[in-house]
């Protein structure tokens, strides 16, 4: 099954081409779960729930991505939809209200995949071109200014960009051509540069052509594979989270072992995951609430296998939770859950994988903080 990842934990569902027309596209549902202070779960209202709910009736969502507080999607017909927190215009309706139920964004068609970062989001049209909205003051926005805008601004005028992640502070995007940029925040080396300079437009990554994927952190960091498998890591080091055997913050990228097996990738706040390529799930960093998997609450600064499963398709690090799905569709939870947001009806927290419900059509899923949303 062919899985494209482009922001923490948000996977785009197969048969659906970023870049190009959609085929064969089954479409789903909308679910959500967890806090809902600011109406992220886009039920209408600002309660918390600890089990799946429907948001409305439509069966025609295609892509999500959860931020901080706020939620964002793209139907099949190309529109795009954000609800949640808006101090800082990241829902790009054009102004600061906050919304508990979807809401468009402008009229346009054509947009193709999104990431939510803190305060600010990304988005990439069918036609290759970039936009961003929501908090500049980093200058994670890439337009130049370290100034907000409220609603969707061009980063450029190229269209060639083919992935995105909005981390805390900061961008990362890859093009068609397998280069990498980022821009924003660099404090303590976040963009993998070699130094802690805030940039307010991309910069390239070094000279390479084969970066594949890339999932920028919660706090700091970001995680990044390459088309021969191998992973890759910088930015803060605390808890462990760069996977290096340390908790020391690089400014430019380190790879994680030697392995070339590595797939999909998920930065959390303090907490990396990775899926291999022999379906196997592998999770390090900061291990406060169980959210690592593996039984306990400690820490661990290298990768650390869960369970000895290998059917693991997608991976998503909200906070302190994370979530995965398997190839038989089944979804599974575990961390932090004080607002329900591993969605198994309790406010318990778990320190290893539980399946959530019976059902077994799960598929793109995304945590932010204290939620979670999910196609089903």
């Amino acid at each position: 099954m062919s899985i494209r990842q482009y922001n923490l934990g948000s996977i785009v569902k197969p048969g659906f081409n970023p870049l190009g027309a959609q085929t064969s596209v089954t479409t789903y549902n909308l679910f959500s779960w967890g806090g809902s202070s600011y109406g992220q779960l886009g039920l209408g209202n600002t309660t918390s729930y600890s089990s799946p709910k429907q948001v409305g009736s439509l069966t025609t969502w295609l892509v999500l991505s959860a931020g901080y507080r706020n939620s964002m999607a793209v139907k099949t017909d190309g529109t795009l939809w954000t609800w949640g927190i808006n101090n800082q215009g990241q829902l790009g309706l054009g102004n600061v209200t906050d919304y508990s139920s979807p809401k468009q964004v402008g009229a346009l068609t054509g947009w193709s995949s999104v990431s939510a970062g803190n305060f600010h989001g990304l988005a990439i049209k069918t036609n290759g071109t970039l936009w961003s909205w929501g908090r500049g003051t980093e200058g994670q926005l890439g337009d130049g200014t370290n100034v907000a805008k409220s609603s969707p601004v061009q980063v450029g005028a190229l269209t060639t960009w083919s992935k995105i992640s909005a981390g805390s502070r900061f961008s990362f995007a890859i093009k068609t051509d397998g280069t990498f940029w980022c821009w924003g925040d660099g404090y303590q080396g976040s963009l993998g540069l070699g130094n802690t300079t805030d940039y307010s437009s991309p910069k390239q990554l070094g000279a390479l052509t084969n970066w594949s994927s890339v999932s920028g952190g919660r706090q700091l960091f970001c995680l990044a594979v390459k088309t021969d498998g191998t992973l890759w890591t910088w930015g803060n080091g605390g808890s462990g989270k760069l996977g290096l055997g340390n908790t020391t913050t690089y400014s430019s990228p380190k790879q994680i072992g030697a392995l070339t097996t590595w797939s999909k990738i998920s930065a959390g706040y303090e907490t990396s995951g990775s899926i291999k390529t022999d379906g196997t799930l592998w999770l390090w960093g900061n291990n406060d609430y169980g959210q690592l998997g593996l039984g306990n609450t400690t820490n661990y600064s290298s990768p650390k296998q869960i369970g000895v499963l290998t059917n693991w398709l997608s991976l998503a690090c909200g906070f302190y939770h994370c979530l995965s799905s398997t190839t038989s569709g089944s979804l599974y939870a575990w961390g932090q859950n004080n607002v329900g947001q591993l969605g198994l009806g309790d406010i318990t927290n778990r320190s290893s994988p539980v399946q959530i419900g019976s059902l077994a059509t799960w598929g793109t899923i995304s945590g932010g903080d204290g939620f979670s949303i999910a196609l089903g």
